[in-house]
């Protein structure tokens, strides 16, 4: 299987989550599955991972490219009759840079080409996989489907979801959400988690999960 990545910056903070992302990607390879890497353009305010202060601007899709090593195209060369399934690591460049959820909640947006991107795959019946907080950019897009999904436990987040409409289920950071009508896959990563081995111990039940129904 082939599977697209969108990333989004580099740090939890501010972009992809990268013990979350590397959980995936390793994941992934050892099924000696490939993966590319896709991010969009434009600024993101960096945060400092030192005292949570904001630091000026760099470019979304610069910042990804250190995570993929360099290997990433832009999110607009992405085709989902290229790929087997499409996947969204967490970070807080979910909820900053792919959409605004981080500061209007319910009431966010979807980038138009992360939205397209999303659209495309599912409009395709390939399964869609995300992790973390990711899953919100999903409840967005796709929540008028009513599809399941997991944000770990009751919180915000959750009660965000189920107000765009879709279905919330509750998770430990090792457990897998499997929406089998919609083929969407999430695990709930550091919303829940505490631990490295616990974020990648999800990402690999994740990856097992979408193998066993292929």
């Amino acid at each position: 299987m082939k599977i697209a990545i969108i990333l989004s910056g580099c740090g939890n903070r501010d972009g992809s989550e990268l013990q979350e992302t590397l959980s995936l990607l390793l994941a992934i390879d050892r099924r000696n599955w490939q993966y590319q890497c896709f991010a969009p353009k434009g600024n993101l305010s960096v945060v400092s991972h030192v005292d949570g202060k904001e630091e000026g601007t760099r470019d979304i899709f610069a910042e990804s490219a250190r995570i993929a090593r360099g290997n990433i195209l832009p999110i607009e060369e992405y085709h989902a009759a290229d790929y087997d399934a499409l996947a969204l690591p967490g970070g807080m460049g979910a909820a900053r840079n792919l959409s605004t959820f981080a500061f209007d909640g319910a009431n966010m947006t979807v980038r138009a080409d992360v939205e397209m991107t999303i659209l495309e795959t599912f409009q395709a019946c390939k399964p869609i996989l995300a992790m973390c907080i990711a899953p919100m950019v999903l409840a967005k897009v796709l929540g008028s489907k009513g599809v399941l999904l997991t944000l770990g436990q009751p919180c915000a987040a959750s009660e965000a979801a189920q107000q765009l409409g879709a279905k919330h289920q509750c998770c430990n950071p090792t457990e897998v959400c499997i929406d089998e009508q919609h083929k969407i896959y999430t695990t709930p990563a550091y919303m829940v988690g505490t631990r490295i081995s616990e974020i990648f111990a999800g990402a690999e039940n994740m990856i097992a999960a979408l193998a066993e129904r292929q």
